[in-house]
């Protein structure tokens, strides 16, 4: 697959422990996005992070918490990137979605 060299990065921000459909939503973000044909999509997990509500959530020892930050990292054109959005709406329920436009340098396999 070859990427034109505008895109766009879609960022989806969540708690580890939420979930769709009984499997964790950042695994079903990823799972969707590969049925879906899209460039590739990377699942960061966050050491330290608060949202709408908040509250901190660490990974501190003495804090631990059991719903660290989740950032799903999607880059693909805008067109594929609309594939995604209507499983969005329905699977995430708390959160932050954004998207920016990027410039991509190299996309390469072997």
């Amino acid at each position: 697959m070859k990427l034109p060299q505008e895109c766009i990065l879609l960022r989806i921000f969540f708690g580890e422990s939420d979930s769709y459909k009984g499997k964790p939503l950042y695994e079903q973000i990823v799972m969707k996005a590969r049925e879906l044909g899209l460039a590739g999509a990377t699942v960061s997990r966050g050491i330290l992070g608060f949202g709408a509500d908040s509250k901190i959530h660490s990974i501190k020892l003495l804090d631990i918490s059991e719903d660290l930050p989740i950032i799903v990292e999607i880059v693909d054109t805008e067109e594929n990137i609309a594939k995604i959005m209507p499983f969005l709406d329905e699977a995430i329920k708390e959160g932050l979605v954004t998207q920016e436009k990027v410039k991509v340098i190299k996309y390469l396999h072997s």
